[in-house]
């Protein structure tokens, strides 16, 4: 078992390929690749029947909370995955998530109860899956690149494509098939910094006039989903 809590700013941005390829040219001296470069990033979020959580989290508030079942790449029912609780508050992020091999999650689902885990992560979990009676509500994959500067590696980008979902067949083993939220000509970039911008990206930033965009990729999917927006939903 694996605990990790993180606590950051994260900013988004909405680019089209060529405002993308014209920032990246501009900062790629100054970054280097993750850990994990390049992956397909797939997700089970969880809600209640009303979807209650994400609701309540595209009006805004102060504070907000999502919660999801994560791996990178498509796994198999002994590869690992994260079950995540992530809050945001005053534009703060904080992810609390544990990792356990995807068949352990299924066990979980029957349960509705961790064992044998961290036991401050494990009350959080099972708190809210109770509390909210939370189901498997949406399925949601993406293509990602993933840098880091190479002087702060805390400073980090990432670039989201391909944006699918699926609301049926909501299992991680099953394949990253769905319906595209987007046309091929966006891209989600995703900073995530502890401090403040360095200035070689400030300075990229305003050369490429690119601002920041309020975008949620489920609170996007879920608003096309109430208009009937047939371009996120399974057929």
């Amino acid at each position: 078992m694996a605990l990790e809590v993180f606590n950051r700013k994260e900013t988004k941005y909405i680019l089209t390929n060529e405002k993308y390829m014209q920032l990246f040219n501009s900062i790629k001296s100054y970054l280097t690749e993750d850990e994990y470069p390049k992956s397909t990033i797939c997700n089970i979020y969880f809600d209640t029947d009303n979807y209650d959580l994400i609701a309540r989290s595209i009006e805004k508030p102060i504070y907000k909370q999502k919660v999801r079942l994560r791996s990178y790449n498509i796994p198999t029912l002994d590869d690992y995955v994260f079950l995540e609780i992530k809050k945001k508050y005053l534009g703060t992020v904080n992810k609390r998530r544990i990792k356990i091999k995807l068949k352990e999650y299924y066990e979980f689902l029957n349960s509705k109860n961790l064992e044998n885990k961290n036991m401050q992560i494990k009350s959080e979990i099972d708190y809210i899956f109770k509390m909210y009676d939370l189901k498997p509500k949406i399925y949601i994959a993406y293509d990602r690149l993933c840098f880091i500067d190479k002087n702060d590696k805390s400073f980090r980008i990432t670039f989201d494509k391909n944006i699918r979902s699926r609301t049926d067949d909501l299992k991680l083993e099953n394949g990253d098939k769905g319906n595209n939220y987007f046309n091929d000509n966006k891209v989600i970039m995703e900073v995530k910094a502890k401090e403040a911008y360095p200035v070689w990206f400030l300075k990229a930033l305003r050369e490429c006039n690119i601002k920041p965009a309020s975008f949620s990729k489920y609170g996007s999917i879920y608003t096309k989903m109430r208009k009937g927006d047939e371009l996120c939903l399974i057929v």
